[in-house]
């Protein structure tokens, strides 16, 4: 079997993230719907807001640390705004610190993480990681989930996780395309951009799934592309694939928004 460079995300692909943010989002949302309680103020608005500052965040400065506890603190400031509630600093410092708790939660594994690696590692093939982040908070993750295992050295950290920094890797890392996937659960960060850069891609659904990371898939792919349920069907897809057993499956059969 002729080795491949695999490339892999780690938050919701290879270790659970969004879970984290959901449980903090539902206390910042339970706080906001007891201090606005005066003006009927909804969950579903409170949250709707919060996903609409923090996403517009992302797109302007990337995975930073604090983009995320910011979008807690301006979504009180809108709804104080709104109904006239007067603002506290007590109250705002405390949003801060609620949203920086999420990056002190014990980061778990996905299901079959392990097994997976171990046996794309086993079939001879060269793993990479590559995410999205700040680089003290993914590397504690990495030394958490024992992944220097696997990877080594191996490891990229970006910012802002997009084509333009996919082929910064890429080229700068001397990669055969041809022998080269992207696997991940997001097909923002994740698929679009390998297929923008000609590289083979596996989509692997996150358990709990963050709306940004959703978007429709324009760019027909220029080789190998495939949609798995789980992680675990990572290492027969690829095996399938290189053994010519596997067909290319539609990109109008991932489901998009």
């Amino acid at each position: 079997m002729l080795s491949q460079n695999i490339l892999f995300d780690m938050d919701d692909t290879l270790s659970h993230c969004n879970i984290y943010f959901d449980m903090v989002i539902d206390q910042f949302s339970d706080q906001l719907t007891t201090w606005f309680a005066a003006y009927s103020l909804t969950a579903d608005a409170v949250k709707d807001k919060q996903y609409e500052l923090d996403t517009a965040g992302v797109i302007q400065q990337g995975f930073t640390e604090d983009h995320f506890p910011i979008s807690l603190v301006e979504t009180y400031r809108h709804f104080s705004k709104m109904t006239g509630r007067p603002e506290s600093e007590e109250e705002v410092e405390g949003l801060l610190a609620l949203g920086k708790s999420v990056y002190d939660r014990n980061v778990e594994p996905y299901p079959d993480m392990v097994e997976t690696l171990t046996a794309l590692r086993d079939q001879g093939h060269r793993l990479f990681l590559y995410t999205g982040g700040v680089e003290s908070i993914q590397k504690r993750k990495v030394e958490t989930l024992r992944l220097g295992d696997f990877f080594g050295e191996r490891i990229f950290i970006r910012q802002h996780k997009n084509s333009a920094a996919l082929e910064a890797i890429l080229s700068e890392n001397g990669f055969d395309r041809a022998r080269t996937w992207m696997v991940g659960n997001s097909l923002r960060t994740d698929i679009l951009p390998a297929l923008e850069r000609g590289i083979k891609a596996i989509y692997v659904p996150a358990i709990r799934e963050w709306d940004y990371n959703i978007v429709e898939l324009t760019t027909k792919p220029p080789g190998a592309y495939f949609t798995v349920p789980t992680l675990k069907d990572v290492p027969g897809t690829v095996e399938s694939y290189l053994n010519g057993d596997a067909e290319l499956p539609a990109s109008a059969n991932v489901p998009v928004k």
